[in-house]
């Protein structure tokens, strides 16, 4: 039987936990658990707005995966259903989540979570990111729920996904994060229109017997639409189970204790699911204050490069005045990020999928900027402090059009890095902290060493960066590209918990850019 405690559940491995999973959505969003902390919700806020606005400007410079699949919801016209953005036209729910969820994702800059919580030993390090809101916001249009219901499957759907990270690590085994994301999308849409725990239990069955996807979207030397749409695809595919199951369809029961699931697959046991999970019902701890923000466009395994990048050039800005003093740079980090954005096929990327995985393009870009500015301006006059220079030189979607891939300051810069594993020093440090250390040297010998960067500016264990005016300034960024005035979607975000209806959430025009693709 699962126990609470005055501000979690746990869901013990020996009983079925996609049963209990669904009780808790269902409880958490009658609001019998208790009540999440005002810190907690204005957490969500901060992602749920940062992701509308990503996707909003996605839309905009009219990225290919977001607009196919705003067109396909758009041929699915449904009464009572839910809204793309731009568009206050029902359709689909399903249909709008896919659109909506690929849109948000499309730069890969929201938030990240690393499935770390060493408090309870739950520390499998398994990737994620905060894609998942269209769900709750189409289930509030298609039942005709408050914004302060939507906030509340916002915070019930992080919860879920972020605790399964904790856990289980999916990417081991070459599965996508997105399942962990499904199971809650399932779990929450399914509450929040009344589902009981037994349709919830089933939905995630179907999820995880029928809908597995392989990391293979992730392969191959230029990434495809796939690897950005997949968490769009895995949220769609996890309505469509709930919505059938409520309709009566019958998926299968206890799949975390299922021996031929993956879970079991994975990590035999005698019977149990691999492990328990804790999931939080009040007060402060949540999974998303341990989430991450990406303050600009970039994989966000290269955050510590960044501010140790930017840590240098803050101290020693003439660097930027004499760019060809720059003998040569070197990155240290630990696997995976050694693995997944040092892949040497990244180091000459093609597309702008595969440039924003590539280290040595996403660190060259930000320096190539810098020296740019210091070239027009001077480096005396470029920045003052940490959080100034994080918004000088936030990477934006136009650092990973046609032009700025085949930049050739750029590419000369890229040549000039080394990128190299740490080892065992620095894989034992993360998912604790993003483990990184960046090296210039000089021709004339000096070198300029960042030292150990741990937690850069957005990860959830910085302390020093003003976190709420960096992401003011990539809001007035990427809504800029996105509409005229992106102050009133805005103000709608950050306000989602007072607002009534949200039939009209998405009534906006959005601006049509020229393609960055």
């Amino acid at each position: 039987m699962s126990t609470a405690t005055a501000s979690c559940v746990t869901l013990p491995r020996n009983e079925n936990q996609a049963l209990a999973i669904g009780q808790y959505a269902c409880d958490f969003m009658s609001g019998s658990l208790g009540e999440p902390s005002d810190a907690v919700k204005h957490r969500t806020i901060q992602f749920f707005t940062d992701s509308v606005l990503c996707g909003l400007s996605a839309l905009a410079l009219q990225t290919n995966a977001p607009c196919v699949l705003r067109d396909e919801a758009l041929d699915y016209p449904a009464e009572g259903g839910a809204t793309v953005f731009g568009s206050t036209t029902t359709v689909a729910p399903e249909k709008a989540i896919l659109a909506n969820a690929s849109a948000v994702r499309e730069w890969d800059s929201n938030g990240t979570n690393f499935g770390y919580n060493p408090a309870l030993g739950h520390t499998a390090g398994e990737f994620g990111h905060n894609d998942f809101y269209a769900v709750p916001i189409a289930a509030a249009q298609v039942g005709g729920l408050d914004g302060a219901a939507a906030l509340r499957g916002m915070i019930c759907l992080d919860e879920i996904r972020g605790r399964l990270a904790e856990v289980f690590s999916l990417k081991s085994y070459k599965i996508d994060h997105v399942v962990h994301g499904a199971i809650g999308s399932a779990a929450v849409y399914g509450a929040m229109l009344g589902a009981t725990p037994e349709q919830i239990e089933s939905a995630i069955g179907m999820v995880v017997a029928h809908y597995i996807p392989w990391r293979a979207i992730r392969a191959g030397k230029q990434l495809s639409d796939s690897k950005g749409a997949s968490a769009a695809i895995s949220s769609e595919v996890a309505i469509m189970s709930i919505k059938r199951s409520m309709k009566g369809f019958i998926g299968p029961k206890d799949i975390f204790r299922n021996p031929e699931a993956i879970w079991r697959q994975f990590e035999p046991t005698d019977g149990d699911s691999p492990f328990d999970l804790v999931l939080s019902t009040s007060g402060d701890d949540f999974a998303v204050m341990g989430m991450h923000f990406k303050l600009g466009l970039y994989e966000h395994q290269s955050a510590g490069a960044l501010q140790g990048l930017i840590d240098l050039i803050s101290a020693n800005p003439t660097v930027l005045e004499n760019p060809d003093s720059i003998k040569g740079i070197t990155i240290v980090a630990y696997e995976p990020a050694f693995g997944i954005i040092g892949d040497p096929a990244k180091r000459s990327p093609k597309t702008r999928q595969s440039a924003d995985h590539s280290m040595v393009y996403i660190v060259s870009t930000m320096l190539r900027k810098a020296i740019e500015m210091a070239s027009e301006n001077g480096s005396g006059a470029l920045a003052d402090g940490n959080d100034e220079w994080w918004k000088l030189l936030m990477l934006a979607p136009a650092d990973y059009g046609r032009d700025a891939i085949n930049d050739k300051a750029t590419h000369a810069l890229m040549d000039k890095i080394h990128f190299e594993h740490g080892g065992q020093e620095y894989d034992d440090r993360y998912p604790d902290g993003i483990p990184t250390s960046l090296v210039i040297e000089l021709d004339d010998g000096n070198k300029l060493d960042s030292g150990l960067v741990m937690y850069p500016s957005g990860h959830a264990r910085n302390t020093t960066a003003d976190l709420e005016d960096i992401l003011m300034h990539k809001a007035g960024l990427l809504g800029a590209l996105a509409m005229e005035d992106s102050g009133t979607i805005i103000d709608r975000c950050n306000n989602i918990e007072s607002a009534g209806s949200l039939d009209d959430l998405w009534d906006v025009t959005i601006l049509k850019g020229d393609s960055v693709d």
